[in-house]
Order: structure tokens, then C-alpha cells, then sequence
């Protein structure tokens, strides 16, 4: 397994998720529905809005899964932060970065993972939206532009965004 590496950013980038005052707090629907969304929709076991803290990896919300967090270094998610688009790993069992991973040696399973960051105003990636699943799997292109545009909703739901005028012209 290789761990994570940690991003250029991150004091700034812990900062802006600790900024959210999101951390510890209860589900809530807002996000809830679109985990059960992505469930079904994408037809995986598992849909996850993950937030990616100093050590570990907190779930705002899970649909599929019982756990409310996992380490980080065992964390997909914290290597889908680095970048700007989605991460799709599509056989975690055959990727050097996972094939040992205890989340993938162990439950929940995870052989396809995809996940797009939750990236603040500030340009920080805080988390992600994420998929799981126990059976290898890849997105179609347009799968994967409808899981970053659903994660850019969830960035701005985190954040409390209303739409700008730019947003209201572009409908």
C-alpha cells in the first residue's frame, strides 16, 4: 500500500475545512440525498461525502456503510485531494497505490473506487464525493461528468453558497 502523500497545501487546506464547522456533526438530508443518489444511480454498494481531516477521513455522510470515519493512510479519498478531477481507480486490486489496503483485503471490499473533490472558494480540496464498490468497474464519460458536477453541489452546500448571478445566467 502507499499512503497518501500529504498536499502542498495542507496547514491551508485543514484550516478551510476546520473552517466549515462541519467536522463531528449530526447527518443531515441535504447531504444524505445525494449519497442515496449517487447509490443508485451509479449502482454501487457504497456513496460516501468524505471529508479528508489531519488523520483521518470523516463521513458527512454514508449510504452503504456503517463506519463514520477510517484512518487516513488507508484513505482513497486522501489521494483523490491532490487533484483536480475525479479519481477513478477501476480494480483497487491490481492499483500498486491499494492492491494491500485493509479496505480492500478486509470490508467493506473496495475493488472500484471514484472519487471527485470537494473544492472550497478558496481552491481548497476539503473531501470528496466518492463511490465504492466490491466489483471492479470503470465510468463512462458521461458518469464521470455527472459525479463532478454533483460534487461541485455538495462544495457549494458544504460552503452555504447561493447561486451567483453567473450561475442564474447560465439556466
Amino acid at each position: 500500500m502507499i499512503a497518501p502523500p500529504i498536499p502542498q497545501d495542507e496547514a491551508q487546506r485543514i484550516l478551510a475545512l476546520r473552517d466549515l464547522l462541519i467536522l463531528d456533526t449530526q447527518p443531515e438530508e441535504r447531504f444524505d440525498l445525494v449519497t442515496a443518489y449517487c447509490q443508485s444511480r451509479f449502482q454501487v454498494a457504497v456513496a460516501l461525502v468524505s471529508l479528508v481531516d489531519a488523520d483521518r477521513q470523516w463521513f458527512k455522510s454514508a449510504c452503504g456503510l456503517d463506519a463514520q470515519e477510517t484512518p487516513r493512510e488507508v484513505s482513497f479519498c486522501a489521494h483523490a485531494i491532490l487533484g483536480s478531477g475525479a479519481l477513478v481507480v477501476a480494480d483497487a486490486t491490481q492499483d500498486a497505490r491499494f492492491f494491500d489496503n485493509p479496505l480492500v483485503v478486509g470490508p467493506p471490499y473496495i475493488q472500484f473506487y471514484a472519487g471527485a473533490p470537494l473544492i472550497t472558494r478558496s481552491g481548497h480540496a476539503v473531501g470528496t464525493l466518492c463511490l465504492i464498490d466490491p466489483r471492479p468497474r470503470n465510468l463512462e464519460p458521461e458518469e464521470l461528468a455527472h459525479l463532478e458536477s454533483l460534487a461541485r453541489a455538495v462544495s457549494i452546500e458544504l460552503e452555504g453558497l447561493a447561486p451567483t448571478p453567473t450561475d442564474s445566467a447560465a439556466n
